[in-house]
């Protein structure tokens, strides 16, 4: 029998090929480092960290039925993930991401996830034909959404009654794809987890701190908000109330997953009891501990 998930994660799962070195690098550099392939994508960081913390995701994304997504499949399951809503194509190849990391952090990357764009709202099949829930009754738990998806999925998501019950976390795929999450503000259900520079992107204004990105985006319309900031002090804002809190300072040996984990922290933490600024500071713990590791 399978088991009953804790949480969704809807968005891309994919093939991270990630190079590092521990040496500055800047454009045209060539230096020794070590090369690995990791599950990797939004919804798998964020499901990843989620079974870190105890809980059971459920992927709804879609791989190709080819060797890589056939691994990939597998890794989740010896994961503790439930695989049995992922959509399998036997046109489209498995999505892959690209990032060379420096000691002074993100040099470049390159994600291909046309796969997840091409394949559209038939990820989201089980919310709607019985399996995970219907129009007339809703999914009401909690669902990590990533930006990946196109611009109009998510509009349709933000509307849909599919989604009317769902605790939605949402995270972008990147500061290029922020301004996705604009339609997703207006959902009462929503928590949007970004950094600084994507609050500002979303808003179409500088924002100099985590704060400042907070309070507009929920000028903007947003319920609730999370904004990062590296290692200057994050802030959580609602229309009520609003909360910063700084991230205990570790040295940075990887960046890439740092903000999903960040999300699946604070999820977690939340589903054990915790809340407010005791959830905050729980999921800056475990980010610090995440980015001072050396991932390898």
């Amino acid at each position: 029998m399978e088991q009953k998930a804790d949480i969704l994660c809807i968005g891309s799962v994919l093939w991270d090929v990630i190079g590092r070195t521990p040496r500055y690098m800047a454009v045209g550099h060539d230096v020794p480092g070590r090369i690995t392939r990791l599950p990797g994508g939004v919804a798998m960081n964020i499901a990843m960290a989620l079974v870190r913390e105890g809980l059971r995701p459920a992927l709804l994304t879609v791989l190709g039925e080819d060797g890589e997504g056939r691994d990939l499949a597998r890794a989740a399951e010896d994961m503790g993930m439930n695989t049995g809503h992922v959509t399998w194509s036997d046109t489209l190849p498995t999505d892959q991401y690209m990032a060379i990391e420096g000691e002074n952090g993100l040099v470049a990357a390159i994600a291909d996830a046309h796969s997840l764009e091409r394949a559209g709202d038939r990820i989201l099949e089980p919310l709607a034909d019985g399996r995970l829930g219907s129009i007339d009754s809703p999914y009401a738990g909690v669902v990590a959404l990533d930006g990946n998806l196109t611009e109009e999925l998510l509009s349709r998501v933000s509307d849909s009654l599919l989604f009317s019950r769902a605790d939605l976390r949402v995270a972008p795929a990147s500061p290029g794809k922020a301004g996705r999450l604009t339609p997703l503000l207006r959902h009462p259900g929503a928590t949007v987890y970004v950094n600084r520079i994507e609050a500002g992107l979303i808003c179409d204004k500088k924002v100099r701190t985590a704060r400042a990105g907070a309070e507009a985006l929920i000028e903007a319309g947003a319920q609730r908000v999370l904004v990062t900031d590296g290692a200057d002090p994050m802030a959580m804002a609602t229309p009520d109330q609003i909360l910063t809190a700084s991230p205990p300072q570790v040295a940075v040996t990887r960046v890439t997953g740092a903000g999903d984990t960040f999300m699946a922290a604070h999820i977690a933490a939340e589903a054990r009891g915790l809340s407010g600024i005791f959830a905050i500071e729980a999921a800056l713990g475990i980010t610090a501990a995440y980015v001072s590791e050396s991932g390898s």
